[in-house]
């Protein structure tokens, strides 16, 4: 019969083995919540992301045909494209090991691609805007020179209007047949770049710090679009759906630029981009619905040989064609009918002038602030990456 001694010997070492046994598992078990809860989180984070996206361009959809497309509607657009895309960048940096392992590696890699030669769209799309102020300024003269309520209308302001309204035709039909007149300036942001151009005719892409004069706004959209398809499902699965919202983010940033080169006036402006999402991401209804309008409203007579789809520019070329014409047809001393016609078109320009005033400044430093995100999370990723691991820029 065993002794008490070893019988509590033996129960001691039952009861560690035991408490270890207890213990593991509920190691285990408290590793398992843990890993479950952070899993939880990020496929929260991520699908908080899809619904904000699809919400933003819902709204930017559903607009009436006046305001698509102005330049209040421009800057909603880019105002959510940044809001989208700092989001993204949060979602990025909160999952630094994934995005070093494959094949989420690859698909960052490709984004930060496709977000460099994005840059060149911003540069472009600011000399547009520049090219925009001309305008105004040709504008400002002829309605300066009609606008006068103090003394009767001469025919030396009639003279000085027509000049304007003509130097303003040339400057509009010059940006149709040859893009940008800025574009030999190599203007970019905070830095004006005055070397030469080594690029051969017909390449798609520059130094990001210049818009070279072969550069097409066309091919580079075509070049950014390229290769731009879905996750599959073991890709998916591999990162927690990560890889799905970078495919988001692509689609996205190709979009919005793909609105900026048919909005504002550019380089090579062509609207043939094959742009397709498939069915299963929320937000591509909305985006497909704003692709048909724009492309609807590209295709009308009166627009397809337009500067940029403006809403602003289309203001412009109506009224001062009118204009134009009253002013040609001028017969001194002027009917009060004939006076009336001229102040009406005045009051249009006014209009299209107050939302130059108002709207230029800002819609540009919109484009500064998405040339600015791009650039940060270019870095970002690189250093998330490991600068040795890309190659490309």
């Amino acid at each position: 019969m065993p002794s008490t001694e070893n019988q509590s010997s033996s129960a001691s070492s039952s009861f560690s083995s035991f408490g270890r046994s207890l213990f593991g598992i509920r190691q285990e078990q408290v590793h398992s919540v843990e890993a479950s809860h952070e899993s939880d989180s990020c496929n929260l984070e991520l699908g908080s992301f899809q619904k904000r996206v699809t919400d933003r361009f819902h709204d930017l959809s559903v607009v009436s045909d006046d305001e698509l497309l102005s330049i209040d509607w421009m800057q909603k657009l880019l105002n959510a494209f940044i809001c989208c895309h700092e989001e993204f960048r949060a979602i990025m940096l909160n999952n630094k090991e994934q995005v070093s392992k494959p094949p989420l590696d690859r698909m960052t890699s490709e984004f930060i691609e496709r977000s460099v030669k994005a840059l060149d769209i911003c540069n472009a799309s600011r000399d547009g805007i520049e090219n925009i102020r001309m305008w105004q300024k040709h504008l400002e003269i002829a309605s300066c020179a009609l606008g006068s309520n103090k003394r009767p209308l001469t025919e030396g302001q009639f003279r000085r209007a027509r000049k304007a309204l003509m130097d303003l035709a040339l400057a509009m039909l010059d940006e149709k047949e040859s893009g940008s007149v800025f574009s030999q300036r190599h203007r970019s942001f905070g830095r004006h770049n005055s070397s030469k151009d080594h690029h051969s005719p017909g390449h798609s892409r520059s130094h990001s710090w210049s818009v070279s004069r072969s550069w097409s706004a066309a091919k580079q959209l075509q070049s950014i679009a390229n290769n731009l398809v879905p996750p599959r499902a073991n890709e998916i699965a591999a990162n927690s759906r990560l890889s799905v919202s970078v495919y988001t983010m692509n689609c996205i940033l190709l979009f919005v630029l793909w609105i900026l080169v048919a909005a504002i006036p550019c380089q090579d402006r062509g609207l043939n981009l094959h742009f397709s999402v498939p069915r299963q991401f929320t937000w591509s209804t909305p985006v497909t619905l704003l692709h048909e309008r724009i492309l609807e409203e590209s295709k009308k007579r009166e627009r397809r040989n337009s500067s940029g789809l403006l809403k602003e520019i289309y203001q412009i070329e109506i009224t001062t064609r009118h204009l134009t014409d009253l002013v040609d047809s001028a017969q001194f001393p002027l009917t009060e009918k004939y006076k009336m016609e001229v102040e009406q078109d005045l009051k249009e320009l006014k209009l299209v002038l107050e939302a130059f005033r108002d709207g230029l400044d800002p819609l540009e430093c919109l484009v500064r602030e998405v040339f600015r995100k791009i650039v940060i999370c270019r870095t970002e990723g690189l250093d998330s990456l490991g600068a040795s691991n890309y190659t490309g820029q």
